[in-house]
């Protein structure tokens, strides 16, 4: 199991990498929630997301062996960016296997920082599969989107900022919301704010029709759902939560929480308006579900991650247009 010590060495690794995000106060949301609420904006990172963390911490790691064979990764948009841009840092070549309808951003952003992309159809073929047999051929390294112990460690830094930047403001986080795919970001991050915070509770965020966080957490064991329903949150389409990340999460007693389309675009129209932030669908679950009251916040400081502002401007611009 990882502990705190991991998770300070791989801020070590991403000092100068990684954007310290800060945590943003907003009054009028502060007053909608009747609490304090504290936004950490990983939209400010160089890909547009935490996922740099993650995919740096592990490709620093890799052996100068491992490392002249290349790197393979699966992701849905923003595992890519982050697999490609710490490729390009560290002189490693990257393979992202991507869904033909992933974001036009998240495939053209990919590229551009220097990741070759092979798209499959999400609805019919095994992504990881295509992925393991890319690798094999090439004996490159496998990069995980979560379910690996540097990834995690990597992904956890978000929340030793959160513990660290709370504290410093004299504003403890009491919780925390984070937005849930495979859970390497919430496992991660629940390792560090659980050493760090007395009593911090720790919530998932997930779209409903893929809360297999929430179902796994609250069955006490992993859970399959069946991914026959579009959704805008392309980033947290997992349909099980990984082996490593549920184990951390069920053991450290992370609860989750699920929210509508609706209340994700109310949200992603929130963080524009009134915070004046771009936050992809994915990113803005936590939002969401403090926005829709599926969390008790009454007098309590709450810190919830904006995980990420990779989206579409056409996407972007039809929930803006809507008048709710």
């Amino acid at each position: 199991m990882l502990d705190l010590a991991d998770i300070e060495a791989a801020a070590e690794r991403l000092s100068g990498i990684a954007v310290e995000t800060p945590l943003l106060r907003n009054a009028e949301l502060d007053q909608i929630v009747d609490g304090r609420v504290l936004l950490k904006p990983e939209s400010f990172q160089p890909i547009g997301s935490f996922k740099i963390r993650g995919a740096y911490n592990l490709l620093s790691q890799l052996s100068a062996d491992e490392a002249r064979h290349g790197a393979v990764a699966w992701s849905s948009g923003n595992h890519a960016q982050g697999v490609a841009l710490a490729g390009k840092l560290l002189g490693i070549r990257t393979t992202i296997v991507m869904p033909e309808d992933a974001p036009q951003a998240k495939l053209s952003n990919t590229r551009r920082l220097g990741g070759e992309v092979i798209t499959y159809d999400r609805y019919t073929e095994d992504r990881e599969a295509i992925a393991r047999n890319i690798a094999a051929e090439r004996g490159a390294a496998i990069v995980p989107s979560y379910d690996h112990p540097h990834i995690i460690a990597g992904q956890g830094t978000v929340g030793l900022e959160i513990a660290r930047q709370s504290q410093a403001l004299g504003l403890p986080a009491d919780q925390v919301v984070i937005p849930c795919g495979g859970g390497g970001l919430t496992s991660g991050c629940t390792v560090a704010l659980k050493a760090l915070l007395e009593n911090v509770s720790v919530y998932t965020a997930e779209p409903e029709h893929y809360d297999d966080t929430a179902k796994s957490l609250e069955s006490g064991k992993r859970v399959r759902v069946l991914q026959t329903t579009a959704s805008i949150c392309d980033a947290l389409l997992a349909d099980t939560p990984g082996q490593m990340t549920f184990d951390i999460m069920h053991r450290l007693g992370v609860l989750g929480l699920v929210v509508t389309e609706d209340e994700i675009r109310n949200a992603m129209r929130f963080a524009f308006r009134h915070l004046k932030l771009v936050v992809e669908p994915g990113g803005a679950a936590a939002l969401a579900a403090i926005l829709a009251g599926k969390l008790d916040t009454q007098n309590k400081t709450t810190a919830i991650v904006l995980s990420g502002g990779n989206v579409d401007v056409g996407l972007f611009a039809e929930i803006q247009a809507d008048p709710t």
